[in-house]
């Protein structure tokens, strides 16, 4: 597993991510995928590491996953629960950061409701001149990128399976579909879809389009483009347009924790405008797979019975390649420190 190419201390973003990066993000996790497929699931590489997973907000997946992939690199692990904590006394984030740190931890992987809390953390550990290497597990509505590179490489493994690569990318069509204001796997995979040369549309109610998205293409109403050089967006307010000859399609989960506001007059009606079923799915390129990042609302995103068919949906194998891509993340950030 080559690190010539990765000299990142932190992953707190895609937006900067280089080719390069991407490429070896994706050929690790191929290695991490073999080691995942012996019979001795381990190796000896982050051996007498210490990844602390601080999660500030609940997680299934990620923090799981994290914590596996964490154990099969040989590394200890510290698990943070905030209920337990002494948050419950007054004790500032940075505060348990530096608890953290002078335990011996070499990373740290924080999640978190508000955006930007692990941009601080790794802000407070350069400023102390330390070694720790901080991974961004999903801030607020920001970002999810290790979420994203697992997306990533479950679409470039079912396209070249034993060598993954962005490339493979290049003038596919992939349509992101459901509730992207308040997504941050959505913000991630916009910056490395794009990045890979694919056309990537965004569709979804008016009311679950943010601002920001649209500032990003040309013009307004249900189709436009973006300006962005060398980055092909395009944002549609039906979900038709986005789906016709989608080479894939990712649909988000409604996230009602983070509404505010009365965005949707019912589950039922945006099933019906925008959930992904089988007859929509003909729109698209007849090889279409499917994605979701889950947890998944059953019959309001995605029809139940689409979700559970192997034909078409590649669910489960971004939950297994969650691990893999999680190794290849805490390997090339903790290669340096063995």
């Amino acid at each position: 597993m080559a690190t010539a190419t990765w000299t990142r201390r932190h992953v707190l973003s895609l937006e900067d991510f280089t080719s390069a990066e991407y490429d070896t993000l994706l050929q690790t996790a191929a290695s991490c995928r073999e080691v995942l497929s012996r019979r001795t699931k381990k190796v000896p590489a982050l051996q007498g590491q210490v990844v602390a997973n601080m999660f500030f907000e609940p997680s299934t997946r990620t923090r799981s996953s994290f914590e596996l992939a964490a154990k099969r690199l040989s590394a200890d692990t510290l698990n943070f629960a905030p209920g337990t904590s002494s948050l419950t006394k007054g004790e500032t984030i940075l505060d348990t950061a530096k608890t953290y740190l002078a335990m011996g931890a070499d990373m740290m992987v924080i999640r978190h409701r508000e955006a930007g809390v692990p941009h601080a953390i790794a802000q407070e550990m350069d400023r102390l001149e330390t070694n720790v290497g901080i991974l961004n597990a999903g801030d607020g509505q920001h970002e999810h990128p290790s979420q994203a590179l697992l997306d990533l490489f479950t679409i470039t493994s079912l396209l070249d399976f034993e060598y993954p690569r962005l490339k493979l990318l290049a003038d596919k069509k992939i349509a992101i579909v459901g509730d992207i204001i308040h997504s941050r796997v959505a913000r991630s995979n916009i910056w490395s879809l794009t990045a890979s040369g694919a056309e990537v549309h965004l569709a979804g109610p008016p009311t679950l389009v943010p601002q920001e998205f649209a500032e990003y293409v040309q013009g307004t109403g249900d189709q436009a483009e973006s300006p962005i050089p060398n980055r092909r967006l395009f944002l549609h307010w039906e979900v038709e347009p986005a789906l016709k000859d989608a080479d894939f399609v990712m649909t988000l989960r409604l996230q009602k924790e983070r509404m505010t506001a009365h965005l949707l007059p019912s589950l039922r009606e945006y099933h019906q405008r925008y959930g992904i079923t089988r007859d929509r799915l003909k729109l698209c390129h007849p090889g279409v797979k499917i994605l979701h990042p889950g947890p998944v609302n059953r019959g309001v995103e995605i029809s139940s019975e689409l979700m559970d068919d192997p034909e078409f949906s590649l669910i489960s194998q971004q939950v297994t390649s969650g691990v893999a891509v999680r190794m290849a993340l805490l390997y090339l950030m903790g290669s340096g420190k063995s």
